[in-house]
């Protein structure tokens, strides 16, 4: 036995023997004999019962190793097969250890007493204290990693000593093997060329050859250092299959081919575009090219010109700082169009929801849905909150026409009339949590979505008609594209005319941002229909408070970066004239994008504009905001307005500096 052991259960008996002894010698010099021999009796019998009662502990903890060792040492030579040792729980001193574990660790079975951290530094028994059988971490020794296991032993002397002893399995060929398997797992990514269609058009056979193999060296350039197999699927989309130990190398570098691809560009000096979509972590080959095809779908629907990898649990973003250009095709809006009447022909009553706190536009293209179900003689309700909303003027003349007398409903009255072949419609807006009424939402089954906003990570899924194009100025232009394509000019009625035309109005400032040539159509049409840009401007229009208010925000802006101009409130405000305000800001020279801070009741809303390059939806999305590059807002729950600006200016350092 370890001759510590025996040491730590004997007393130190040696001194009071040494006492008792001292007593007897005393009684015989002053001659009392009979007081020396009862002293010497009761010393003698004390002796006795000590050397008993050591041997029979010594023989108790003796049997105690010799349980732990029978449980360790099973080879015929009597050697554990794995490296053990047998430690005090509490203080963690060595009691005991085999030979295996004295080779692994160097320890040795001297006088001295040696503690189990000396041995693993920062290695800790307080798991196996708490009762489990295995410890959270591994072991690392001789570079070498160790699985630990571990079990409390209890002596049969009722003294409480509780020794833990542990087992130490090498799995260090097993984890390189896991390693190994989870570095060569396979990434499944597909690239595709936005503009391809603009980058070709007008080009002759030749150019469009010279066009394809400028691209095509531009992509298996970047995928040449992977190392990973490349396929042409379709003229302007690649398949690209790659192990995910270079996955990081592809992140670290921020994808750099979205870059490198901007340097190539047609005769007429457009730059091209890519996208990319990668599956991570799929179960197989086809789980790995789902993912890819939805990081696909997502990318495009953010503006394209980035890369989003999509694993089992969320999508990552990568680039996406350029402007959206605008590639959209007539083509959809009008297959769109048909599918959403055809839709709601097989409706019982048709729902439309836009999101909380309403604007023009949201009301404006809710409004030009009612059209399209009035065309097809369908019952169609618009679910708003009519006093919590940014459209008040415009919903109180809506109201007044006989045709929306009784439109406007709330989302409790919505759920009761709803059945099993109602549709509900949302617009601007494509995520779940900021549309008007969940429940209603989570309650009927088909649903179509026609938005503008890039898409975040929590979308609105499934849907079975998606129009969503963030190329577009606004929702309402996107409705008044389907209107195009699906009613007649008698059937549309001033009123919504207006509204589509104020929402247009709303989200491009009056035509001076986020306008294309589609836009402008969209106008010329409503225009024709009895849209009044002047009536749309009183819409607009602000009360003197109101104004006066709006440029104490902007009083109490600050400049950040030369070129940031924020706005943090101490005080609540509506929302819009925040959004007001961070539009007055990019009138000043030199102002390229703007932010409006304010508190309301437990959250802090943020409204951001920009005119420059930096992209306000990107910048809010950490925040939990959305938008478009021009266009943004957030609304941050459970905070201060100084923790959110804090968490503003970090988002905003980290947006540059990537």
């Amino acid at each position: 036995m370890n001759r510590k052991l025996g040491k730590m259960l004997r007393p130190g008996m040696g001194g009071y023997f040494l006492v008792m002894g001292a007593f007897c010698v005393a009684a015989l010099v002053e001659e009392l004999y009979w007081l020396a021999a009862v002293e010497t009796a009761v010393t003698l019998l004390v002796f006795i019962l000590y050397i008993m009662n050591r041997t029979y502990r010594d023989r108790q903890i003796q049997n105690f190793v010799q349980s732990a060792s029978n449980t360790l040492e099973a080879t015929s030579q009597g050697e554990g097969p794995l490296p053990a040792v047998l430690v005090r729980l509490g203080d963690g001193g060595i009691i005991w250890a085999n030979h295996r574990f004295s080779e692994l660790t160097g320890y040795s079975d001297g006088m001295m007493e040696q503690q189990l951290d000396e041995i693993l530094p920062g290695f800790s028994t307080d798991w196996l204290a708490a009762g489990k059988t295995e410890c959270p971490e591994d072991a690392i020794m001789s570079n070498r990693r160790y699985r630990v296991y571990g079990s409390i032993l209890r002596g049969e002397d009722n003294l409480g000593t509780m020794l833990g002893v542990l087992y130490f399995s090498d799995l260090t060929e097993l984890y390189q093997i896991r390693d190994e398997y989870v570095r060569s797992r396979p990434v499944v990514c597909i690239i595709l060329i936005d503009n391809y269609e603009e980058l070709t058009k007008n080009l002759t056979e030749s150019g469009i050859s010279a066009l394809n193999a400028k691209l095509g060296d531009a992509i298996t350039q970047w995928t040449d250092s992977y190392h990973g197999l490349l396929r042409k699927l379709e003229r302007n989309r690649y398949l690209f299959i790659f192990e995910k130990r270079d996955l990081q190398t592809a992140v670290e570098n921020k994808f750099s081919l979205l870059e490198d691809i901007h340097e190539i560009s047609n005769p007429s000096g457009l730059p091209a575009s890519i996208s990319i979509g990668l599956g991570v972590d799929g179960v197989n080959f086809e789980e790995s090219f789902d993912f890819a095809s939805l990081g696909i779908e997502m990318a495009l629907s953010r503006g394209g010109d980035q890369a989003v990898v999509k694993d089992r649990l969320n999508f990552s973003f990568y680039g996406g700082r350029n402007r959206e250009a605008d590639y959209r095709s007539k083509v959809r809006s009008r297959v769109t169009a048909n599918s959403l009447m055809e839709l709601i022909g097989q409706s019982s009553h048709v729902f439309v929801m836009g999101h909380k706190n309403a604007d023009l536009d949201a009301v404006g293209a809710a409004i030009g849905v009612c059209c399209l179900c009035r065309k097809k003689g369908k019952k169609v309700n618009i679910v708003m909150d009519l006093e919590h909303n940014a459209a008040q003027n415009l919903i109180a003349e809506i109201r007044q026409d006989p045709h929306y007398k009784d439109v406007f409903i709330s989302g409790q009255d919505a759920l009761l009339m709803a059945d099993n072949r109602s549709i509900l419609i949302v617009v601007d807006t494509n995520r779940p949590d900021q549309v008007e009424c969940m429940p209603l939402l989570e309650a009927i089954s088909k649903v179509c979505v026609v938005d503008h906003h890039r898409r975040a990570a929590d979308y609105i899924n499934p849907v079975v008609v998606n129009l969503h194009e963030t190329y577009a100025s606004s929702a309402s232009e996107l409705v008044t594209e389907l209107l195009v394509y699906s009613v007649e000019k008698q059937d549309v009625l001033p009123i919504e005319a207006k509204s589509l035309m104020a929402g247009i109005c709303l989200d491009t400032k009056f035509f001076n941002v986020r306008t294309g040539e589609r836009t402008f159509e969209a106008a010329a049409t409503l225009r024709r229909l009895g849209a009044d840009t002047t009536e749309v401007k009183k819409l607009l229009q602000n009360d003197f408070q109101d104004t006066m208010a709006k440029y104490q925000i902007i009083k109490s802006s600050r400049l950040y970066r030369q070129e940031i101009a924020i706005a943090a409130l101490n005080t609540t405000t509506t929302r819009v004239l925040a959004a007001q305000a961070a539009d007055e800001l990019l009138n000043i020279c030199g102002i390229t994008t703007s932010f409006v801070l304010y508190p309301d009741e437990d959250q802090v809303i943020i409204s951001a504009r920009s005119i420059g390059s930096a992209n306000v939806q990107m910048i809010l999305e950490p925040l939990g905001g959305g938008g478009n590059a021009a266009t943004a807002g957030a609304q941050v729950k459970n905070t201060t307005v100084k923790e959110t600006l804090d968490r503003l200016v970090e988002s905003i350092d980290k947006f540059y500096e990537g």
